[in-house]
């Protein structure tokens, strides 16, 4: 039974969410459907980490669909490299899935619990099978099914927000325009090769030299996939989708859909085509590399001025893709290798930070912008924690593992590019800090001042009015230029020298007897 289990295992990890998936539209209880969606997340990442193991022992696994053997029959490949993905996708997954228990009836309502719950296990499925077939067709088929049902989830979005209707279809039609120029290229290939399993593929075009539906074939699958990864330009749904998404499919899509397109961009680019060939060194040097320059710095700026928390991290991620694709552009094993743990890290901080805005936003039942994140830092203590280490660990801060990962790819850029990429890495890095220190500074620093001021001097209008009997006549009006609007004490130094502590109520401390104020006509005895 467990040799069963263990040979097929690369099956297994892709049907166990998708059969759950078909057979949670039949379920109409909104607890039982996320019970049966956190049962299945936890056995996929058992099985993702039972593959782990097998990798590390045997290196590479390769399974046959059907006993049918490659390049004739679908092949599902996992080694060392597509386990990494793998293992962000199940563990991210079964994250989302705790997370959302709470979130979804809010976001979606009970009603539409458990179909949410079957394209969220489908969206799962299609993602790892992205990742571990080793088929060029079927690519495509999980490709699809990953963005429909990805799509279909941005679009429960609308009971919040009639806006995620319109950021699910931009998304329906950019990705269908991806698929398809992905799946014009597929087609090239086959019709010079005669094959679409990917190994049988890379010893094909091997043998190829100067072909233009080669050289097309190419273009078409790699600009595709650049399209699904939000690879800038070709960003442009990623915003509105993570922005008007329910807030747990914005953890999950954000974490794993463009991970999982970058894995196979990089697969497309040093797997079936090698390397050291003009077409390749082309695109890496010439369209890779100064599109992602361009990302890091786009999308840094474009999340600086933007207000609206979810949109500013959907930003900040087409910056940090574009840090992925650098790595990878600079085609040493070192660089590829960063750009892995860079994806990896990513991964975690982005679903954390995503967490922890959301959270926000079900603590005030509201859209979160900077404008209202005023003093919640002091009001939601362990969430800002949680927020501030993702916050450093995103800007690359040393002790962070965004760190490590901008140290590897620094390091692979000085040994093969040269030090004026690494100015660019530091000081797009230095940027982001902008963004983060305002949303840190909302959330911590901004008390709200002026309504803190208003709410202190008509308490003390009404203490007034208490005590003397009258009705004092005022009005509101805007804090004048020059005017102080808030002091700050210690008053550490009357509790250490004099002992003293200021323990009464404001009231308590106004004219406590006739002696003080003798205009008083009633005063209340203490």
């Amino acid at each position: 039974m467990t040799d069963i289990l263990i040979k097929n295992l690369p099956i297994l990890v892709v049907l166990c969410p998708l059969m759950m998936s078909l057979f949670l539209v039949l379920i109409s209880n909104a607890f039982i459907s996320w019970i049966l969606t956190l049962l299945t997340t936890v056995l996929t990442f058992i099985l993702s980490i039972l593959l782990f193991q097998e990798v590390q022992t045997h290196t590479y696994i390769s399974y046959a669909l059907g006993n049918w053997a490659p390049p004739l029959g679908i092949e599902y490949v996992i080694d060392k490299v597509s386990i990494i993905p793998i293992i962000i996708i199940s563990s991210i997954s079964l994250l989302s899935t705790i997370f959302s228990y709470k979130l979804m009836p809010f976001d979606v309502g009970q009603s539409s619990i458990s179909k949410v719950y079957s394209l969220w296990l489908l969206a799962i499925a299609g993602l790892i099978g992205l990742v571990t077939t080793g088929d060029a067709f079927n690519l495509f088929v999980f490709l699809e099914i990953s963005s429909l049902a990805s799509v279909a989830l941005v679009a429960m979005g609308a009971k919040k927000d009639k806006q995620a209707l319109v950021a699910a279809y931009n998304y329906l039609v950019i990705g269908a325009v991806g698929a398809t120029l992905y799946v014009i290229g597929v087609g090239l290939l086959y019709s010079i090769t005669g094959t679409l399993n990917m190994e049988d593929l890379s010893n094909r075009v091997k043998e190829i030299d100067n072909n233009r539906a080669l050289i097309a074939g190419f273009g078409f699958m790699i600009t595709g996939i650049m399209v699904k990864a939000a690879v800038f330009p070709l960003h442009i749904w990623l915003p509105r989708a993570y922005s008007y998404a329910p807030s747990a499919v914005s953890v999950l899509l954000a974490a794993t859909a463009t991970k999982a397109s970058l894995y196979i961009l990089a697969r497309i680019l040093f797997s079936i085509f090698n390397i050291s060939d003009d077409l390749i060194i082309i695109t890496l040097n010439y369209v890779i590399l100064p599109l992602s320059i361009l990302a890091m710095f786009a999308g840094t700026i474009m999340a600086i001025y933007e207000k609206d928390i979810k949109r500013l991290l959907a930003h900040s991620s087409i910056a940090q893709i574009g840090y992925i694709t650098l790595a990878f552009s600079i085609g040493s094993k070192a660089s590829i290798a960063a750009g892995f743990i860079h994806m990896f890290n990513h991964a975690l901080i982005k679903g954390g930070l995503f967490m922890a805005i959301t959270s926000i936003g079900y603590y005030l039942q509201k859209r979160i912008t900077i404008n209202n994140l005023s003093g919640l830092g002091r009001q939601m203590p362990i969430t800002f924690f949680c927020f501030i280490l993702c916050s450093l660990s995103l800007a690359g801060l040393p002790l962070t593992a965004g760190f490590i990962s901008k140290l590897y790819l620094i390091k692979a850029t000085i040994s093969s590019e040269g030090i004026w990429i690494v100015f660019l890495i530091l000081f797009s890095s230095a940027l982001s800090l902008i963004y983060l220190w305002k949303m840190i500074e909302a959330l911590w620093l901004h008390e709200n001042i002026k309504k803190v001021i208003i709410l202190i001097v008509i308490q003390i209008i009404k203490e007034f009015e208490k005590v003397l009997g009258i009705e004092i006549p005022y009005k509101k009006e805007e804090r004048r230029a020059g005017d102080v609007a808030a002091i700050w004490a210690n008053n550490n130094k009357a509790k250490n020298e004099l002992d003293f502590t200021q323990k009464p109520t404001l009231n308590k401390d106004f004219w406590q007897n006739k002696e003080l104020n003798p205009k008083v006509r009633k005063v209340k005895k203490w």
